[in-house]
């Protein structure tokens, strides 16, 4: 759930460093593009080369084309960096609680009822750092444990940013971060810390042992073998442009089961982007059988 977005950090663009010219700012908007289906305005240019100055004085390079060089050489080794650079992680816990409505009320009910013994695979696309999957995780905790069901659940959460795939690893929050949490489920699923993690506060081991956190870029291969019964990838496809959603809509209805479902975010819609799924709530796709 990475999104460009202008902040105070373009400001930082005016500090002293080098510049990002016309040949160096084509590249980075040409790779993006290609790599991680990100449009590039020229209105962004300013929050780019601030973002990135940063990444020059970690790597030591002395300007942009150096930085442009190094990743026509290796872009696999800095490509997740750069992601992270040029992307500002906008989650919470329960952010756009209807979703969660609709797995609670109707979806985990049915689908621990229909798989006993069997498997269920939920996928956090985009996962930023960690706050989507871990409250999937509470509910499909809370329901195993209301029905008693045995299967095998679980929930992959991947992102292409290494800065957030480390938060979300370590699943330790600041408590000011919790408020889409209940008290309920704060004191259920979250460990206060103490000491010099006073107003920290750490995930369940239980919901850590359902989640699995990897890099993944969704422009190029899956690894993924099994069929999911869910797909979360909110608030990240608006910035693609209109064939990168198509394709990337296609590749998930090839990975849903049969009448699997894709939740999107709030400002996000299939409308002519694809014929694989219908519109059954708000955001809410279902696989077309």
């Amino acid at each position: 759930m990475n999104a460009l977005v202008d902040n105070g950090d373009a400001a930082a663009a005016g500090a002293q460093g080098p510049s990002l010219g016309d040949a160096e700012f084509g590249f980075l908007r040409e790779f993006v593009l290609q790599q991680c289906g990100i449009s590039l305005g020229e209105h962004k240019r300013q929050l780019v080369q601030g973002r990135l100055l940063r990444r020059l004085r970690a790597l030591n390079l002395a300007g942009f084309a150096a930085y442009c060089d190094l990743l026509r050489r290796d872009p696999a080794s800095e490509l997740g960096e750069l992601a992270s650079c040029i992307s500002t992680n906008v989650t919470s816990f329960f952010r756009e609680m209807h979703h969660y409505d609709l797995l609670v009320d109707e979806l985990l009910p049915r689908w621990l009822d229909e798989k006993r013994g069997g498997r269920l695979r939920i996928w956090s696309a985009g996962c930023s750092t960690g706050e989507e999957p871990y409250a999937l995780a509470m509910v499909l905790a809370e329901a195993l444990e209301r029905t008693g069901a045995t299967v095998d659940a679980k929930i992959l959460a991947t992102d292409l940013s290494p800065q957030a795939l480390e938060t979300a690893r370590r699943g330790v929050y600041p408590v000011d971060r919790l408020g889409g949490v209940s008290e309920a489920r704060r004191k259920r699923w979250f460990q206060r810390g103490e000491g010099s993690y006073d107003g920290y506060a750490r995930v369940h081991p239980r919901l850590r042992e359902l989640v699995t956190i990897q890099p993944l870029n969704l422009l190029h291969d899956w690894p993924m073998q099994g069929k999911f019964d869910a797909i979360f990838c909110r608030n990240v496809v608006i910035y693609f442009d209109k064939p990168t959603k198509q394709r990337l809509f296609s590749r998930y209805a090839g990975m849903l089961e049969s009448r699997g479902y894709l939740f999107l975010g709030h400002s996000e819609s299939m409308y002519g982007l694809s014929e694989d799924f219908d519109l059954i709530g708000r955001t809410v796709y279902r696989k077309r059988t």
